[in-house]
């Protein structure tokens, strides 16, 4: 429904009366001659529609404003209105029961006002709220409308450093027809027509978009005074050259508004509102009203700013909280996804992530922390943060569970989340899964059957008391993990249980597009399953994570114990060296002898039990030397008179890239090379 900034916006002139003067607009205070909601019903006559910017022709007398006297009668305004018995304007004898009285015409205003004001608080953001302002006020107030802002706009308590500079916002007017009939906005609409445009309005309208206000200057007296003032007052002399800038015509007398913006603590712009000569001027009352104009949008604007720096602010923490980008382990392949609840609410407790363990495995994680406000987001990067860094250690997943639900307790008593953890072996084609409260993954197998794991369902994080229990599954190569929070299959219409067998269906119709041999693309998948949600099915934020499995084939794995002896790093060179021979990769054999050598021997020098030595041949070519010492060993510069400390200065020069990773058992030192 299209709201009326006037009642009697929009209608039609009754018929009887033509011989007053013509306006295509309507005016502020309406002499409403026709009760409401009355129609012309003479012969060809019709009901123009009604809009907020629906204007009377051209042709006909427009009822719903002031009339201007005729030749040679002279205007009664006055500030206490007519005698009573005469029009406003013309000082003529009023028919009984028609014309306005000054009580209809501020009632005519009370109603602008509220119109006007209810149409500013309805934007949210700052170009929003400009507008409304601007399409409240034009025609129906003003010919034309500067909006200036300060430029930077400060943001709540911040102390705005340097001098105050106004930028032109926005500027909206009516354009006359021999410049055409519609003219283009700033945000792409049309305004409608007048008959004429004088010049100082056009002028004015060309404006310089910055002015610097000078310290002790009458711009900067109008601005500190707060209250709106006529252009032919002596501040507004003074300080519209000021602000629309020199050599611009300032329009004279009552026909310019100058009108303070001023926010909760500050003024942060001016406003000008400007009629053209052929219409009657500004009132003393329509002062009143460009202040509740200016006060609104100034406190509108305030409200936006605020708004936009806590949307900046919860976009930066979603993104920190999340990962920037996926890793590339070995033998599996990552595609993600995360989607906010709505535009209103960014930020959420929903997580993901994917972190790369010792002996090429990976940890899959997806968790939903209760809500999704900033601080249910803090929550989940603790949690992302304590998941992280346990899985560093190399727990098992039961146990990294135990430790995430001690950790949800010790921030507060209600502080509940639901999480899945899962760590993939692709050289061993298993998967390890543990669940605390959170709905069971999907595993999309090569031939295109979907099925939804079996795992414990476990308590919810943050419960406290409540054992974990992992079950380990196979892997197959080719098939996909689907891990996903509840708002991807949980919505008003639909529970839990129906949203994930609607999944499972999904991604075997999906997966029969490719056929049995080939799996679909992934990234390709998770659009897919997005694709799932109807318009009612974004109740709360959705992470998804999807894992392609692609293994590690048994002929491209090399593995051998090995005793802590003297001779164990010779032997370590001649296993590696035969692996080597078998994979047709001799060139990389004096590097691989060389660093193998070096990591072995200082493994031996320090470990009690059987060390470990293991070479996986993929894109690049992996080695692994593990023992049961947790020391890490850590670079350093050896001197000119040590006899020792240059084994690792040698592995981090020759390798691609090397590091050491603390087990439960020990630790593993590793380093890759290129095959190529």
């Amino acid at each position: 429904m299209t709201e009326h900034l006037t009642p009697h916006e929009g209608r039609k002139a009754p018929a009887a009366r033509p011989t007053a003067p013509a306006d295509p607009r309507g005016a502020l205070l309406r002499s409403p001659q026709t009760p409401q909601g009355a129609r012309d019903t003479s012969p060809g006559a019709s009901v123009p529609p009604t809009s907020e910017h629906s204007q009377p022709s051209a042709s006909e007398p427009d009822p719903g404003r002031p009339r201007p006297a005729p030749d040679g009668v002279p205007a009664q305004p006055g500030p206490s209105g007519p005698p009573d018995g005469e029009e406003r304007r013309t000082g003529r004898p009023r028919p009984p029961g028609s014309g306005p009285t000054a009580m209809r015409r501020d009632g005519d205003r009370l109603r602008f006002v509220g119109a006007a004001t209810r149409r500013i608080a309805r934007g949210i953001d700052l170009d929003e709220i400009v507008m409304g302002l601007c399409r409240a006020t034009v025609p129906t107030f003003s010919d034309a409308i500067l909006v200036y802002l300060r430029d930077p706009l400060p943001v709540g308590d911040e102390r705005p450093t340097g001098p105050l500079v106004l930028r032109l916002r926005r500027t909206d007017r009516l354009r006359s027809i021999e410049e055409g009939a519609e003219e283009p906005d700033t945000d792409g609409g049309t305004l409608p027509s007048l008959q004429v445009v004088q010049p100082d309005i056009t002028d004015v309208m060309g404006t310089a978009e910055l002015c610097e206000v000078r310290h002790g200057g009458a711009l900067a007296e109008v601005l500190r005074g707060v209250r709106p003032v006529f252009a032919d007052s002596a501040a507004a002399r003074a300080a519209l050259p000021e602000l629309l800038g020199e050599g611009r015509t300032v329009p004279t007398g009552r026909r310019a508004i100058l009108a303070p913006l001023r926010g909760r603590r500050r003024v942060i712009g001016a406003a000008v509102f400007l009629r053209r000569p052929d219409r009657p001027a500004f009132e003393a009352d329509d002062l009143l009203v460009a202040a509740q104009l200016a006060t609104h949008s100034a406190l509108g604007i305030d409200k936006a700013v605020l708004y936009g720096r806590e949307a900046y602010i919860a976009d930066e923490l979603q993104r920190t909280m999340l990962p920037e980008t996926l890793p590339r382990p070995t033998g599996v392949r990552l595609a993600s996804r995360y989607l906010p609840a709505a535009e209103t609410a960014r930020v959420g407790g929903d997580w993901y992530d994917a972190i790369p363990l010792p002996g090429s495995r990976v940890a899959l994680v997806v968790g939903d922390v209760m809500g999704h406000s900033m601080t249910s987001a803090a929550i989940m990067g603790q949690l992302r943060t304590t998941a992280q860094t346990l899985a560093g250690l190399d727990l098992p997943p039961q146990e990294v569970l135990h430790h995430l639900d001690e950790q949800a307790q010790r921030l507060g008593s209600d502080r509940m989340a639901t999480c899945l953890y899962a760590v993939y072996d692709p050289v061993s084609h298993r998967i390890t899964i543990a669940n605390a409260g959170h709905p069971p993954p999907v595993l999309l197998h090569l031939g295109g059957r979907a099925e939804v794991l079996r795992v414990p369902p476990g308590a919810p994080i943050g419960v406290g008391g409540v054992d974990f229990e992992a079950v380990e599954l196979d892997a197959p190569a080719g098939a996909t993990l689907l891990l996903y929070t509840d708002g991807l299959v949980e919505s008003r219409l639909r529970d839990v249980w129906t949203g994930i067998e609607q999944l499972r269906e999904r991604l075997a119709a999906t997966a029969q597009l490719t056929g049995p041999d080939h799996p679909p693309p992934l990234e390709a998948l998770c659009d897919e399953v997005l694709d799932m949600l109807g318009p009612g099915d974004r109740d709360d934020d959705i992470a998804l994570l999807a894992a392609r499995f692609d293994g590690i084939a048994p002929s491209d794995v090399a593995y051998w114990f090995l005793e802590p002896e003297d001779a164990t790093p010779s032997r370590a060179r001649r296993l590696a060296r035969s692996a080597l021979v078998r994979w047709g990769l001799e060139e990389l054999t004096d590097s691989v002898e060389l660093l193998v050598s070096e990591v072995v021997t200082n493994a031996v020098r320090y470990a009690s039990r059987p060390i470990t030595l293991r070479l996986l041949r993929t894109d690049v070519l992996r080695c692994e030397v593990g023992d049961d010492v947790p020391q890490l060993p850590r670079l350093r510069q050896a001197r000119a008179t040590d006899e020792g400390g240059r084994g690792l200065y040698l592995v981090n020069k020759m390798a691609r890239r090397w590091g050491a990773t603390r087990l439960s058992t020990g630790k593993v030192v590793w380093f890759e090379l290129n095959r190529n």
